[in-house]
């Protein structure tokens, strides 16, 4: 079994080499064909999350035994072995993993919404992912079916479309005259994009720093594209939407999460998503006198998943670019994925 590992932070990862896993009780061993690399990937690499004005989160909880660490939380690929408890899954079927997993012992697992528990077991992120050519998976549940999908495309699903459609889910429908507004459109929030209508009714005017994106961007759903960085940025929008119903930030910086607050109408919902970091500086008597509610949303639980499923192979969604790389060139996809070079999504391929 090869894998590419962080073994010090913000430094090349590395190959490590060991023996293919034999599973146990109800875990599945799956021969990965395609994992999808994921800009929070960058931040697990780099160790720690800006919190801005100087302060970080450290990965892990800093625990100093949380690396060697196999990153990729998007795996999909073939079963080749099932532990003796493992039930509904057999050898040689094709599965995308769903990575979010949790205690399963907790309140908040029971409820269903294991992706946000306390002690989670996520595939990628604190125990051993994709960046491989196979994964443990620690129950069939996980493992979720995607007929007539390509595997490159729906392992995408396990995070990127999945955190897309559970911020969605929070906007929630809308009406006519409900503008919704996309901010960022890079691999998230170009999945997004792509499912904004389907879910919530509405095309949404997207907002990003990269016009080279505007062509993809309107072509995956958008109704217009505004670029961020334009001094106007925030009058543009309000001349498209006259105040936004809903905003989704993709991005999560100073700048991208306050112009979206600032974009939202009287009872207007902001929902954040991205993780780049910063501080969000909004005068506090804005938050009643808007009656805004602004929330976070951190990916999606796997009932979600099932039914983003069913919503893909259903086929009605715009097409979604993706470039195969092989798994070898993880540390220079890492590289450009710092660079915000990617439009769509890379995906490997041991």
């Amino acid at each position: 079994m090869r894998s590419f590992q962080v073994v010090s932070f913000g430094k090349p990862l590395c190959e490590a080499v060991k023996a293919t896993p034999t599973p146990s009780g109800s875990e599945v061993v799956v021969k990965i064909t395609a994992c999808g690399v994921c800009h929070s990937d960058v931040h697990l690499w780099e160790g720690y999350f800006d919190l801005g004005g100087g302060r970080k989160a450290p990965v892990g909880g800093g625990k100093p035994d949380y690396l060697p660490l196999t990153l990729g939380h998007e795996p999909a690929g073939e079963v080749i072995a099932v532990g003796p408890d493992a039930k509904g899954v057999k050898v040689g079927d094709r599965r995308v993993v769903y990575p979010w997993i949790g205690c399963g012992a907790c309140s908040i697992c029971k409820a269903g919404d294991e992706h946000v528990c306390n002690n989670g077991r996520v595939i990628g992120v604190n125990r051993d992912g994709g960046y491989a050519d196979h994964v443990v998976v620690p129950h069939p549940r996980y493992l979720v079916d995607f007929p007539g999908v390509p595997e490159a495309l729906a392992a995408t699903y396990a995070c990127s479309g999945i955190t897309a459609y559970g911020a969605l889910k929070r906007a929630g429908k809308l009406a006519p005259d409900q503008p919704l507004v996309i901010i960022g459109a890079g691999g998230v929030g170009f999945n997004g994009i792509r499912l904004a209508k389907a879910v919530t009714g509405q095309a949404p005017v997207v907002v990003d720093i990269d016009l080279g994106k505007k062509d993809a961007a309107l072509s995956a759903g958008a109704s217009a594209f505004i670029d961020a960085n334009a001094p106007d940025a925030g009058k543009q929008i309000f001349g498209l939407t006259k105040g936004a119903w809903a905003v989704i930030d993709f991005v999560g910086s100073d700048k991208s999460s306050v112009l979206g607050f600032n974009a939202l109408r009287r009872g207007g919902r902001m929902v954040i998503v991205g993780l780049f970091g910063g501080t969000f500086a909004v005068p506090v008597p804005l938050f009643p006198l808007k009656s805004a509610t602004v929330m976070g949303s951190y990916v999606g639980s796997l009932a979600e998943f099932l039914e983003l499923r069913d919503l893909v192979v259903s086929g009605a969604l715009p097409p979604m670019p993706i470039k195969t790389r092989k798994l070898d060139e993880i540390n220079a996809v890492m590289e450009e994925m710092v660079a915000r070079k990617i439009v769509g999504r890379v995906v490997l391929t041991p």
